[in-house]
């Protein structure tokens, strides 16, 4: 899932206007849109910026190759938990994979799981941040400090809901028909361009 180690060598985030960073999410189920916190956590945000816009290289575990492709693109949310969180960004599908890196994790003391709608990098263990993030539908504290928390939710936070109820596999709450990302769109300000 994982692989070599990433420096501090992201690369700068680069995205044209002013005001707050943010990007749409669409999915199947709709659009959501975060707020990144590029500066409280900026390293976690310039890899997930950067994987979105397709600025990173990375490894694809389907085949082996080096790319610059969007990973997030077409991908799937592999994991929905009612009352907790949705999961996504692994390029395989299944919550083992990942860019072929991983990094340190970001922690600031103001960002906390202390709400719905907190964007925060999934990982297998301290320091093993890749692709994958999830967002919260409830407060969930006992993830601080064990989880890189870089954005949250601030329109639409009912798909989110949706999304964590649609039905799925009891043994590893994968939805039983496919909730896709589409596409992530990065932008400054108050509405993302279409």
């Amino acid at each position: 899932m994982f692989g070599r180690s990433k420096g501090p060598d992201f690369p700068p985030i680069n995205v044209e206007g002013e005001g707050q960073l943010r990007a749409r999410l669409r999915t199947s189920e709709g659009d959501v849109i975060v707020r990144l916190f590029e500066e409280k956590a900026p390293r976690t945000v310039a890899n997930f910026v950067g994987l979105a816009q397709g600025a990173i290289e990375w490894e694809d575990p389907n085949n082996g190759e080096t790319t610059t492709r969007p990973l997030y693109e077409k991908t799937i949310f592999h994991r929905v938990i009612p009352s907790f969180m949705i999961q996504g960004g692994d390029p395989l599908g299944q919550g083992t994979g990942g860019p072929g890196y991983r990094f340190s994790d970001e922690f600031h003391a103001t960002l906390r799981h202390h709400k719905p709608g907190v964007l925060s990098m999934a990982n297998s263990g301290p320091n093993s941040n890749g692709s994958q993030f999830f967002i919260t539908e409830v407060a969930t504290p006992w993830l601080d400090n064990k989880h890189s928390v870089f954005g949250e939710v601030i329109e639409n936070m009912d798909v989110v809901k949706a999304i964590a109820r649609v039905p799925t596999n009891p043994v590893n709450n994968r939805p039983q028909n496919d909730v896709v990302l589409e596409k992530i769109t990065i932008y400054r300000g108050e509405n993302p361009p279409d």
